[in-house]
């Protein structure tokens, strides 16, 4: 018998650290070559980490949440007989210069014995039942807490679109506290959740905007009634492609006009005291997940036509929720754009993507009476459809004269929507 230590690989892209988010094994148990074993988060991505033998797991790293540097201890496994040398030399990782949060880490502890459930938690869905269980919709992370809930999935009611989010669980839970739904002044046990993963990222770098970025807000008016009467046109007589929506036809008029305004489409080093201006539109898609806010991006989005941009819309958002999104497809945006849909409110004070400059938020869309001029010259009252756009920019780079200016020119485009399908 022999003890291999697996170090924690080299995920490539300069990542030096990664998180654990959920550990698949334990000390203790068998492993086969290729089990999944844990999954880190890296500031790229989310990875699967697979075991290179067979064995038994004698030692783990760490607990969820502890970062582990590249070419540190990750899991010890002891084999039969000797390691083949090629998973040797594959394992020989060289540590990369580790951050300050890792050197200050604490030291890895074994995982706590497996503690007996309650007994109003202990009950699991009887076989019958399992398999409505895999058939309902819902995410990894959701399940698991259902799991340590005792929850019946099959018995939770989900969303509109069939998928089951945590919220549901609380709604769930609310309801079986009281017999019904809790009533007013009954509210249902704290909770403490331990922030990793995904929403510890999101905290960090949104921290990181907020404080290192001077945010200033523009806010503009527009009438959209042409350009959802140009989209409804264009939807009947689509065919084959996909719906089209707003985001779209916003992200055609920002294009169109980001070359007369190139300090928006940018990137600040800070750090160096460099502003890099991009030819390109690489474009970021603030995206809800269950799992938090993630921004898949539309490389190149100015090279695009409409049918093109709505079809890697819907692409990049179904990967961004599903889980199967790549790297690339989460990196490198130069402009980011976000929108809650029927949601969006009257206004938004988005926070900027850092290190990026600018980050445009179109709001709801609301029917209002508007004075208009007739082909007569004569004023009258219509009923029109009216959408503001958010603009947050950071005040060292784009000045709000600039950002007013632009926000005023895409105004055009949307309001005149003959002038946006021209070249």
């Amino acid at each position: 018998m022999a003890k291999f230590t697996f170090n924690m690989p080299d995920v490539g892209e300069g990542v030096a650290e990664a998180e654990i988010v959920e550990w698949h094994v334990k000390v203790g148990d068998t492993v086969s070559e290729d089990q999944h074993l844990v999954d880190v988060m890296t500031d790229k991505a989310t990875i699967d980490i697979e075991s290179p033998v067979d064995g038994v797991v004698t030692e783990v790293a760490g607990e969820v949440g502890d970062v582990i540097a590249v070419g540190a201890m990750l899991v010890v496994v002891e084999v039969e007989g000797e390691v083949p040398d090629e998973v040797e030399e594959a394992n020989e990782v060289e540590a990369k210069p580790a951050t300050k949060e890792v050197q200050q880490a604490e030291p890895a502890r074994q995982p706590e014995p497996e503690r007996t459930p309650e007994p109003e938690q202990a009950s699991k869905p009887a076989p019958a039942a399992a398999e409505a269980v895999e058939k309902v919709l819902a995410t990894p992370a959701v399940r698991k807490r259902a799991r340590d809930l005792g929850i019946d999935l099959s018995e939770v009611k989900p969303a509109e679109d069939g998928r089951i989010r945590h919220g549901d669980l609380d709604q769930f839970l609310a309801y079986n506290a009281s017999g019904g739904f809790a009533p007013a002044g009954v509210a249902r046990a704290d909770e403490s959740i331990k922030v990793i993963g995904l929403r510890k990222r999101i905290a960090q770098n949104m921290s990181a905007a907020k404080r290192n970025i001077p945010h200033f807000t523009y806010v503009e008016e527009c009438d959209v009634t042409e350009l959802e009467r140009m989209r409804a046109q264009l939807n009947s007589a689509r065919g084959s492609k996909p719906k089209l929506t707003m985001l779209p036809l916003l992200i055609a008029a920002i294009c169109k006009k980001l070359p007369e305004y190139p300090m928006i489409n940018a990137r600040y080093d800070d750090e160096a005291g460099v502003v890099t201006r991009h030819g390109s539109v690489h474009l970021g898609m603030a995206t809800q997940t269950d799992n938090g806010l993630m921004v898949p991006v539309i490389k190149d989005a100015q090279a695009k036509n409409l049918w093109q941009l709505a079809n890697e819309i819907g692409r990049l958002a179904n990967s961004a929720r599903d889980g199967s999104a790549k790297s690339d497809e989460l990196s490198g945006s130069t402009l980011t754009v976000t929108s809650l849909g029927p949601l969006g409110g009257v206004a938004t004070t988005p926070v900027i993507n850092r290190p990026e400059v600018a980050i445009i938020g179109p709001n709801r869309i609301v029917e209002r009476p508007m004075f208009v001029t007739g082909p007569d010259g004569q004023e009258r009252i219509e009923k029109r459809k009216l959408m503001n756009i958010s603009i947050s920019c950071d005040h060292r780079v784009v000045d709000g004269y600039d950002a007013a200016s632009f926000i005023q020119e895409v105004k055009k485009l949307i309001e005149t929507p003959v002038l946006l399908l021209s070249e």
